[in-house]
């Protein structure tokens, strides 16, 4: 099985015809033997058809060409059933969702329907009358839900790409139970027009793949606001880079991490941090208390009610439709009176602002995708307590308004997969992908349970989308530095580390807390300055240049690498009685220096 990218630059080279990864496709699937992981699959001849029918328009710029695609029975493909697991729900859509329709118009060829915990309301997989899909790196484990059957057939192999949905980890903890990636977007960056909801405010079309940079071309094709999808929302998508050269991510302290008893869960997962910090980051353990009590709201709060909202019509017609254990889940609580559920929405908003309050000096949360992995017996002997286990660090996510992205961080010879996630403030999914592909190339691991190795990819770009304006930072806003989270909280993105061109002196300004650099280009005696490439959209742009003080502006720099930035610039007057540090090369080696001078002898 090629991974998207290699397969597409095939199809166009000619190396590989359309109709040749269709016949693959469905080979492994047979080969595979999975009867749960699809509710419908499409005929091989007519799925054929099609891929000669886009073979022969030719390619037409379109970015996911002759892709074979799987998708969750819980999102719209026009002419196949829509069941959500449920047989008594179910219903033919005449069009395809939002998300589906922006897949095929880029050249996508959809093969079917994969089955889901019924409702979209589980992390285990196993909540189906259409069977247990098969985990397919350890068959005796659960595969992770409620998206089960999309990620069982990219980590099997059948298809590079699928779609889920994420509510309360449903795009995630399938991903970290079979060593593939899922991203799991900004809520409303990618619309739910044509989803079955689960709780409507929360959900999102998620994505999964075998690498990061397969999951990002799809999410690329999927994002965008649609106008009929009120909760859809005009957010930067953005573009991923190399990561930046510090990045600050934030851990559960050790007294509130969980691994459920599992030994091996927590080695994997501090095995993971030492990665994360070979690659730059700096681990900084922060209080999740609030990250937790909000999690707990997503079942024990008013956010049940909308996932009765989901199936009130059925229950009252057919209550017997619904699986036993759903129904214990969804209709087995009393909804909750409009008083409690406005004090719940209060709460929330007070954990959210302690939840912001406490990622203002991390870019970046990374935790374990699930405390450890669980059997199918145990599911079975205690399918309500098991569940709520896997979801203790992903309920939290939609409701403090977060973006994801979960990543293999190992997995033992006999199949245990495990996996950690990063997690931003909406409207980083850019920023996230850009570290999450240099962690997912760290680990060396197979492709989910196709037993091929991660291929070396090409860099990002390393340069600004068209929509955003590059801006070169000098001292504090550094990655890593005090003032860095500026940038990222206006959808600043890290571009690129390089210098400045040898004419420019670097000053430590008077005052402070923090210490301020001043740059000032010299006709002579200056030096080369490191410095940092960030993007901004122009709103950001805008707001970051409005608070710049004085002696300090924004001015055109001229980089080593042969490139020009907007950066910041001092007044000739503002550097007098200031100290001169051009002799470090850059401020954050003039930093580093102070502050080893202050640590005692």
């Amino acid at each position: 099985m090629q991974g998207l990218t290699e397969l597409l630059a095939a199809h166009r080279s000619g190396a590989r015809r359309l109709r040749e990864t269709v016949g693959d496709c469905y080979a492994r699937w047979r080969a595979h033997g999975d009867p749960a992981m699809f509710i419908a699959l499409r005929p091989e001849a007519e799925v054929a058809a099609e891929a000669d029918r886009l073979q022969e328009e030719g390619p037409r710029g379109r970015r996911l060409w002759g892709v074979p695609v799987a998708v969750k029975d819980n999102i719209d493909v026009a002419g196949l059933p829509t069941t959500a697991a449920c047989p008594g729900f179910a219903y033919t859509p005449a069009c395809d969702a939002s998300a589906v329709a922006r897949l095929r118009a880029e050249g996508a060829i959809v093969i079917g329907k994969t089955n889901l915990d019924q409702f979209a309301t589980g992390l285990n997989g196993t909540r189906s009358p259409y069977g247990t899909p098969r985990n397919a790196v350890r068959g005796d484990l659960v595969p992770g839900g409620s998206s089960s059957g999309s990620a069982c057939a990219v980590a099997a192999g059948i298809v590079p790409a699928a779609l889920g949905t994420d509510t309360a980890g449903s795009g995630r903890v399938p991903a970290g139970l079979q060593n593939i990636v899922g991203l799991k977007p900004s809520l409303g960056l990618v619309p739910g027009t044509g989803v079955v909801p689960a709780c409507r405010t929360l959900d999102c079309v998620s994505v999964f793949a075998l690498t990061v940079e397969d999951a990002w071309a799809v999410l690329e094709v999927v994002a965008g606001v649609d106008p009929a999808d009120p909760f859809s929302r005009p957010l930067p998508l953005g573009s991923p880079a190399a990561p930046p050269p510090v990045i600050r991510l934030g851990v559960p302290r050790p007294a509130d991490r969980d691994f459920d008893g599992d030994g091996r869960a927590q080695a994997s997962y501090e095995a993971a941090l030492q990665r994360a910090a070979a690659l730059g980051a700096e681990i900084v353990p922060l209080d999740f208390a609030p990250f937790y009590e909000a999690a707990r709201l997503l079942y024990d709060g008013p956010w049940v009610a909308e996932r009765w909202l989901a199936i009130r019509d059925l229950y009252e017609r057919d209550a017997a439709a619904i699986l036993p254990v759903i129904r214990r889940v969804i209709a087995g609580k009393p909804l909750p009176d409009a008083a409690a559920a406005f004090a719940a929405r209060y709460r929330l908003a007070e954990l959210a602002l302690a939840a912001r309050s406490a990622m203002k000096v991390v870019d970046a949360l990374i935790v374990p995708t699930a405390p450890r992995p669980a059997t199918l017996a145990e599911m079975a002997a205690d399918p309500i307590g098991t569940n709520s286990m896997l979801g203790r660090y992903t309920n939290f996510v939609n409701l403090l308004d977060l973006c994801a992205l979960a990543l293999p961080a190992s997995l033992a010879p006999d199949g245990t997969a495990a996996g950690i996630t990063l997690i931003a403030p909406a409207g980083q999914d850019a920023a996230l992908v850009s570290f999450g592909r240099a962690f997912h190339a760290a680990g060396n691991l197979p492709l989910g349970a196709t037993g091929l190795p991660l291929r070396p990819a090409p860099e990002w770009p390393a340069r600004a989308a068209a929509e955003e304006i590059e801006i070169a930072v000098v001292g504090a806003h550094l990655s890593g530095m005090p003032l860095n989270g500026e940038l990222t909280a206006l959808g600043g993105r890290f571009v690129r580390a390089t210098a400045t061109t040898p004419d420019y002196r670097l000053y430590a300004l008077p005052g402070g807390p923090p210490l301020r650099p001043g740059l000032l280009r010299v006709a002579e005696g200056g030096g080369a300055i490191a410095l940092e490439v960030w993007a901004l959209p122009p709103d950001g742009f805008g707001r970051f240049v409005a608070g710049i003080p004085a002696p300090l502006g924004i001015g055109t720099l001229t980089l080593a690498d042969g490139l020009r930035a907007k950066g910041f610039l001092c007044e000739a007057v503002g550097v007098q009685g200031a100290r001169d540090v051009t002799a470090f090369g850059g401020w954050r080696a003039f930093v580093a220096a102070e502050a080893a001078q202050r640590v005692p002898a």
